[in-house]
């Protein structure tokens, strides 16, 4: 293998990746204010999400399977497909209601009907790039590029929310039908068809005998932990239940958390335009930057204080949930759009910190053969928070508008009592997750 044909390879993967999860993180973050601005109920937006996320936690196992046995490249093109007619879809779906043809219920319906594309066939992509990846390199260099590779879902996560406002778009012609805030569903499924079209010309034939992970489902804030890295370089073992008592803590910590960033950040898109009572369209730019305030702080936990602080799972989990009680407090009782965003960005550091503190808390607690059963169930809770969690959060939202940031803060300080007294500290064991 030519070092500049795996470079060409390894860009175009990476490509994919991120694609995915900013296509996806993008449409997230203007769909409150496309809900408003069609007249939709607010739940009606959640539930657009709730479904595809749904779909995405069944889907992702199946397919991860399935491009072992009948091929990488063709399950690549098969995600990039579904990623890419799923929103062109919701392109023109929204495009209809904004111009009237639809009425705000039958345009989210089409609308929901498009997003079960994107869960059925988008996560077909994730774990075949990983298994083409992992076929071409060293098993020294193995757990490097792919997690390098998952760092794209983390990257798009900050690209979508911070592109999506300027993606809105006027009329193709001088009095043709507006596209408006269907604009960014528009380009990401013009920029998916541009990576199919790369490749099936460039993408070289399968190569090696290894195996992909099913990936989480790409939201915003929802930045990898490194178990979709285990689960795809760990030999098969020792299979470990959600209920085993060696992993149950953390796996309830996991779901609390996990949860809690779901609710509010699925809620903080229609706070904003609440809050500072903003027009829907005026509400893009506020809510892009709160997002990617959240995301990035989110990563700058990940990647920069825990390697700085080495800090231990369970010392992750009592912090993370500390700051992110303290953040959702914040964020439901600001009045204004610094309070709003320093208040998200705490959040998110919060959840920023605790999210790999269960991972890697599970990890350590079992040995080598059942680090990929572990990892499979990380994987599989991380990507559950987000089946539920937004329909709850916008409910909650559209009771009272601080609840949903008032429930998640309660529900982290059960979290901190229950962590307290039911995890305890693990020695680094050797069969643990590489990123950790």
């Amino acid at each position: 293998m030519k070092r500049r044909g795996f470079d060409r390879t390894f860009a175009l993967l990476f490509a994919v990746m991120l694609a995915i999860a900013a296509g996806n993180t993008a449409l997230q973050s203007v769909l409150p204010a496309l809900g408003r601005s069609l007249g939709a109920a607010d739940s009606a937006v959640a539930a657009v999400f709730s479904v595809s996320a749904l779909l995405w936690v069944i889907a992702a196992p199946f397919w991860a399977n399935r491009s072992d046995r009948h091929g990488r490249r063709a399950m690549v093109l098969l995600g990039v497909a579904g990623f890419t007619v799923s929103l062109a879809l919701c392109g023109a779906f929204l495009m209809l209601g904004i111009n009237g043809v639809l009425g705000p219920l039958a345009t989210f319906i089409a609308f929901i009907a498009a997003r079960v594309i994107y869960g059925t066939f988008g996560s077909a992509a994730p774990p075949a790039v990983q298994a083409i990846v992992a076929g071409r390199t060293t098993p020294h260099e193995r757990t490097k590029a792919l997690t390098l590779l998952a760092s794209a879902f983390g990257l798009g996560t900050i690209l979508g929310p911070a592109f999506a406002p300027y993606l809105v778009l006027g009329s193709l012609w001088r009095g043709g039908p507006a596209i408006g805030l269907a604009g960014p569903a528009f380009v990401a499924a013009a920029i998916g068809a541009v990576i199919w079209v790369a490749v099936i010309r460039l993408l070289p034939k399968d190569e090696g005998i290894e195996h992909g992970a099913a990936a989480s489902y790409p939201s915003i804030g929802g930045q990898g932990t490194g178990a979709t890295v285990t689960a795809a370089t760990a030999l098969s073992g020792e299979k470990v239940g959600y209920f085993d008592p060696r992993v149950r803590a953390w796996i309830v910590s996991g779901l609390v958390v996990g949860h809690a960033q779901a609710m509010t950040g699925q809620a903080i898109g229609f706070l904003i335009i609440d809050r500072l009572m903003l027009g829907p369209t005026d509400a893009l730019h506020p809510t892009g930057l709160v997002l990617m305030m959240g995301a990035v702080s989110s990563l700058l936990a990940q990647w920069g204080l825990i390697p700085l602080l080495d800090l231990k799972p369970r010392a992750l989990i009592l912090g993370g949930a500390m700051l992110g009680m303290l953040g959702c407090v914040a964020v439901g009782s600001a009045t204004s759009l610094y309070g709003i965003a320093l208040g998200y960005a705490l959040t998110s550091l919060g959840i920023g910190l605790a999210r790999p503190g269960f991972t890697a808390g599970a990890s350590l607690a079992v040995g080598p053969e059942a680090q990929g059963s572990v990892a499979g169930k990380v994987t599989s809770i991380n990507g559950a928070s987000f089946v539920l969690g937004p329909s709850i959060g916008v409910g909650l939202y559209e009771v009272w508008r601080p609840l949903p940031y008032l429930t998640a803060a309660a529900a982290l300080a059960c979290l901190l009592a229950y962590a307290w007294f039911s995890l305890r500290p693990s020695d680094p064991d050797p069969g643990a997750s590489p990123a950790q």
